[in-house]
């Protein structure tokens, strides 16, 4: 199969939005596709870019099974609907992993539950895996109708549940030459657009109880704050309580802050965590940050943050914030804005990285 130039961004986000406005959507599962595709790819960025990247299936499945893990907390005692019918194949395993491994109201990171509860996680995540190759990967380019438009990945062998023939297609589907960079780069611009239209969605399916609903956005997609209190006091007691940006004494109201933003790459592991003043935390928001943060992050050092991350059975991703770093840094465009401090912005340079 002969893919259509994609390489160029204007057009692969044209194709990607063309996808959004094919009709009424019956469910999120195309949004978390989406989702999942980007982030993926901004973690598996070529030094190529007009590279094809091979996307693990397990991979860009965990990535779904989280993007809906943090959205089974229940809203004012309600478990929202993710499809018009209020069922689903991948809601209701997410749900059943959620009430099964879970014995309080505090929700952990999916890492935590997959090492708690490996069988559960195991059987959970195979039938999303198949559930994703029978519909929503096999239908996800099919806006226009015609099945000549593929323009992210071969599709042709998709739409079974059949494991022997994923595993013989490699568990893998290949991202177009070009389309994976090309999709890092759009992925910063995308990805709060497919979420507005997840919590449009989501509210759609949920009147009248969403009618004047609260703040949906953040219950889908935001930080749960309550969560970060366990890492907060173990980062305080390895590193100190002042903040990581400008070393003033935080006395006790420090916040834990994602170096890599969480509107971003949404990563919660201890290698992105660190202890900011609230003039600190509140001034960077979900700006950039200078690749020297990133740097003095991980130079914390994985050994430290692992011993860290195992005291508290929370995960460390170390890899993760390396990955992603690099592909969100490799992408940018050059002088783009980055946050170094508060009320400073600097311009970004590609000389600026060196990862050890």
């Amino acid at each position: 199969m002969v893919p259509s130039p994609t390489t160029d961004p204007l057009t692969l986000g044209q194709k990607l939005v063309t996808i959004l406005e094919g009709g009424r959507r019956v469910s999120t599962y195309k949004l978390a596709v989406l989702i999942a595709l980007l982030d993926t790819a901004v973690e598996l960025v070529p030094d190529d870019p007009q590279a094809a990247v091979a996307v693990d299936l397990d991979r860009l499945t965990d990535q779904v099974v989280e993007l809906y893990w943090r959205q089974m907390r229940p809203l004012d005692g309600t478990l929202l609907k993710q499809s018009d019918s209020g069922r689903g194949v991948i809601f209701d395993a997410v749900a059943h992993l959620r009430q099964s491994a879970i014995s309080s109201d505090r929700l952990p990171p999916l890492a935590m539950v997959m090492t708690s509860s490996p069988d559960l996680y195991r059987r959970t995540h195979q039938l999303v895996k198949t559930t994703l190759v029978r519909y929503p990967l096999k239908l996800l380019q099919n806006a226009s109708g015609s099945g000549s438009d593929r323009f992210l990945y071969d599709d042709s062998w998709l739409g079974t549940g059949s494991l022997r023939t994923i595993c013989d297609h490699g568990n893998q589907v290949v991202l177009f030459p070009g389309v994976c960079f090309t999709l890092a780069r759009l992925a910063p611009l995308l990805r709060p657009v497919f979420q507005l239209e997840w919590v449009n969605d989501v509210r759609r399916m949920n009147k009248p109880f969403l009618k004047e609903g609260p703040d949906l956005a953040e219950h889908l997609f935001g930080v749960d704050r309550v969560a970060l209190t366990l890492p907060a006091a173990a980062l305080s007691d390895a590193f100190g309580s002042a903040c990581f940006y400008c070393a003033s004494t935080t006395a006790g109201g420090a916040h834990v802050d994602h170096v890599l933003p969480w509107s971003k790459v949404a990563i919660d592991g201890l290698a992105n965590l660190v202890l900011a003043c609230p003039d600190c935390n509140s001034n960077k928001s979900d700006r950039l940050p200078s690749p020297t943060h990133v740097q003095r992050a991980l130079a914390r050092g994985r050994p430290m943050l692992d011993e860290i991350s195992a005291s508290i059975n929370w995960p460390c991703q170390f890899d993760r914030v390396v990955a992603t770093a690099h592909g969100l840094y490799s992408t940018q465009p050059e002088a783009t804005p980055v946050w170094l401090g508060r009320n400073q912005i600097s311009s970004f340079s590609r000389t600026d990285i060196v990862w050890s």
